[in-house]
């Protein structure tokens, strides 16, 4: 009988993001990201016969060590997931990412999506039942990280606070690139910002503007509006950013390398009219999605930026 399981699953980053959910980690507003297989995290699960707990174990020949929160934080949602399917085993489990942390893409996401994945894997071979259905493992791997349910579909996810699902744009193809202006652990989570966003007076209003701006960009990725997606998405990571800066207390991810880096994408965009759509999660990095027809400003700004920063991708 097979004791082993592996998945994998990618990052995923928002070009319209949700800040601020709800008990069960629904959104209070809905999101469209970019999923890229690049980015991506592994997750292996080794039935475990002689202790009645699960472990987590770093995988071998990799340097990815999980604190002690995080690791509880990963077997809780694995127990989760156990108690869903109404199995009593035990694994094992080991995990790796195949980018750096602190590179400014959220390895929750990927993480909890493979863990989702290869958990299902284990306990309908061992149940000898069916696999669930994607959707169904998207919607139990939310709990663990809301943005996961995003990194089951690609490359387009869409989420709508409870219900995620794939999304398409015929003709257009994307190359995903993260300027890393820093590698430092940020000292506020993800977690928190959720949080703490709510003290902000932006946040009234922020569902609104957030489903004004993704009508909006679905329309021109499907029509072809360059231009206008970019002014969307940048508006869009600026409106987060902004509650950020005014909660109560205030904090804050971007750092003059940051604006270093915005303000060289925002003049190449103004001088030819043409250029990446440019994005930040919670962290100081950058995020630059080209058109893969866009060679040549791909080839200028990244040749430019690898000189001052490490460029993923």
């Amino acid at each position: 009988m097979n004791n082993l399981w592996q998945a994998e699953a990618p990052a995923n980053i928002a070009l319209i993001k949700y800040m601020g959910k709800l008990p069960g980690n629904i959104a209070t507003n809905p999101s469209l990201s970019f999923s890229n297989i690049n980015f991506k995290t592994e997750v292996k699960l080794e039935l475990r016969c002689e202790d009645k707990k699960d472990i987590w174990m770093p995988w071998e020949d990799s340097g990815d060590l999980l604190s002690e929160k995080e690791s509880d934080r990963f077997l809780q949602h694995l127990g989760f997931i156990k108690n869903h399917y109404k199995f009593n085993g035990f694994f094992i489990v080991r995990s790796r990412n195949n980018f750096p942390s602190g590179c400014g893409l959220a390895s929750s996401a990927s993480s909890f999506a493979a863990l989702t994945m290869a958990a299902a894997q284990a306990i309908s071979s061992l149940k000898q039942t069916p696999p669930p259905p994607v959707k169904e493992l998207a919607s139990l791997s939310r709990h663990g990280s809301g943005s996961s349910c995003r990194s089951f579909f690609m490359p387009w996810g869409f989420w709508d606070g409870v219900d995620s699902g794939p999304i398409s744009f015929p003709g257009i193809e994307i190359n995903h690139f993260v300027v890393t202006v820093s590698s430092s652990k940020k000292d506020i989570s993800s977690t928190e910002a959720h949080k703490t966003v709510r003290t902000s007076d932006l946040f009234v209003g922020r569902e609104r503007r957030a489903e004004k701006r993704l009508k909006e960009l679905m329309s021109s990725m499907s029509t072809g509006d360059w231009r206008l997606c970019y002014n969307l998405v940048w508006a869009d990571f600026w409106d987060m950013h902004a509650l950020f800066e005014t909660s109560n207390p205030s904090f804050g991810y971007i750092s003059d390398d940051s604006m270093f880096v915005l303000r060289v994408v925002r003049s190449y965009w103004e001088k030819h009219n043409d250029g990446p759509l440019v994005t930040m999660d919670a962290g100081p990095n950058v995020h630059l999605l080209f058109r893969r027809d866009q060679t040549l400003h791909q080839n200028e700004l990244l040749n430019f930026f690898r000189e001052k920063y490490l460029v993923l991708g």
